[in-house]
């Protein structure tokens, strides 16, 4: 059992995890709490090579089974380079993606057998779960417009908007499976307003930890 606390963000391509997550993690980091920002796949060294391979665009051949397998190795590196020190140095861990995105792409977007990826995470993270997922929902039509909008597109935004409808309904199919770990946050409204909606669920959890008083301000 990991002492810290782990919260991840999830969405489609475009929905604004990279910048929620940013800006939560300095407002948790104002609040005098011990916070690692992080991400996946691509944290440090070993981890940004794979996400090099990845993510490239004339990675046209990549296979489905050798994307989750690359998927996993990030993960078990990351997990055991990153995320497991962290937590049991009491660390608030805020990670842009995680396990979720794995089920949601190579499950429902690639059509890999999931028990077979279930199997794959477990053996990669350990059996390290987050404590809290905060999924940013986006209608996937919006969050490639909102991506194309940042210039050059990596492979998975290249995708064809059937492949990013199917990890949306995913990441639905995964939030009502687990209601108490995954709220769902509306990221279709102004980053303020998603950032508030994200700070208010977080903080029960925050305050049954004992970790703040009152978190929301």
């Amino acid at each position: 059992m990991h002492k810290g606390l782990f919260i991840t963000l999830e969405g489609v391509e475009g929905a604004g995890k990279t910048t929620q997550a940013k800006m939560l993690a300095e407002w948790l980091s104002a609040l005098g709490l011990d916070v690692l920002a992080t991400r996946e796949p691509g944290a440090g060294q070993i981890g940004g090579q794979i996400r090099q391979v990845l993510l490239n665009p004339e990675n046209t051949e990549l296979a489905p089974m050798t994307e989750a397998l690359l998927l996993a190795a990030d993960r078990a590196q990351h997990v055991a380079e990153t995320l497991r020190p962290a937590l049991a140095q009491g660390k608030i861990v805020v990670c842009d993606r995680y396990a979720d995105s794995f089920f949601a792409y190579q499950g429902y977007g690639r059509g890999l057998d999931m028990a077979r990826l279930i199997a794959l995470n477990d053996a990669a993270a350990g059996g390290l779960a987050p404590d809290i997922t905060l999924l940013l929902e986006l209608p996937p039509e919006l969050g490639l417009a909102r991506a194309q909008k940042r210039g050059a597109s990596d492979r998975m935004e290249q995708e064809r908007l059937d492949f990013h409808r199917r990890l949306s309904d995913g990441y639905l199919a995964l939030a009502q499976a687990e209601p108490q770990r995954i709220k769902r946050i509306d990221a279709a409204q102004e980053a303020a307003q998603v950032q508030a909606a994200m700070r208010a669920a977080l903080a029960p959890l925050l305050r049954e930890r004992g970790l703040v008083e009152d978190a929301v301000r």
